[in-house]
């Protein structure tokens, strides 16, 4: 089946498009909310700026296919093979990635207020994402470009971060309990409030980071680099933690320098991104 053929068929009224071999096709901008495409094969097809509010791709195949800046707000993406895709500004709102595959995908300035849980993304593109209360639990994210991420309030519980690009990364209020961070790149990150307990800091670089209110009960510090990082009564450091001299403790919450600010992001609603 080729694109056109799948865009008549939608405008006739047929939903139901499981299974369905699309690879290569062209869907550039096509008007597909609703449509059930699970199991379809879409490796390398060109669906920018489509419309797919609504739809299930569940277990799809979507390698190398292009989603620049399409609308997948509440779509059902659980299990999909997204390798090296280019989700580049696309609206992921609401949407389940749980089990999906993302290696090497690109979802740079991606609006991702997502299910991600145990989702594999290696290696994957995130940078300046929106990525705010997002569900990363256990997620593997080993290598993963992350550099000026917004990930307010995200749950990463157990998730995989090591060799992950984090710097500059907006974490505050983030669940980071138990992660592995070892070794990571976190310098001038935001992480007031976030939850750090019993998570592996050991050699990580976390230098000029905001740790206001943030509790690192239980972590491992090991070899962390901390300078001019600050904290301020709230943030609770492990038991027997000697707190470096070139630590800065504030009696209230600023950013470690000023000239540290959240990215722009895009003032348009979740449901009107990609149509």
């Amino acid at each position: 089946m080729d694109g056109q053929e799948l865009v008549d068929r939608y405008r006739a009224g047929e939903r139901n498009f499981r299974s369905a071999d699309l690879s290569g096709a062209n869907l550039s901008e096509a008007k597909l909310s609703g449509t059930n495409l699970s199991r379809a094969n879409l490796s390398e097809a060109d669906l920018f700026g489509a419309n797919l509010f609504g739809a299930n791709l569940s277990r799809a195949n979507l390698s190398k296919t292009n989603l620049l800046m399409a609308n997948l707000y509440r779509a059902n993406l659980s299990r999909a093979d997204l390798r090296g895709a280019n989700l580049s500004r696309a609206n992921l709102f609401e949407a389940t990635l749980s089990g999906a595959i993302l290696t090497g995908a690109n979802l740079g300035w991606a609006q991702i207020n997502a299910s991600l849980v145990v989702a594999t993304m290696s290696d994957a593109n995130l940078e300046g994402s929106n990525l705010r209360g997002a569900k990363l639990e256990g997620a593997e994210l080993t290598g993963a470009k992350l550099e000026g991420a917004d990930l307010r309030g995200a749950d990463l519980r157990g998730a995989d971060l090591r060799g992950a690009d984090r710097r500059g990364a907006i974490l505050s209020g983030a669940n980071l309990m138990e992660v592995d961070l070892g070794g990571a790149g976190l310098r001038g990150a935001y992480l007031e409030g976030t939850d750090l307990t019993r998570s592996d800091l050991s050699e990580a670089d976390l230098s000029w980071t905001n740790l206001n209110s943030a509790n690192l009960d239980g972590a491992l510090l090991d070899g962390a680099k901390l300078s001019s990082a600050q904290y301020d009564s709230a943030t609770t450091w492990p038991d027997g933690f000697d707190i470096p001299s070139d630590v800065k403790f504030v009696s209230q919450s600023t950013t470690p320098h000023e000239t540290d600010a959240a990215p722009t992001r895009p003032s348009t609603k979740p449901e009107d991104l990609g149509k």
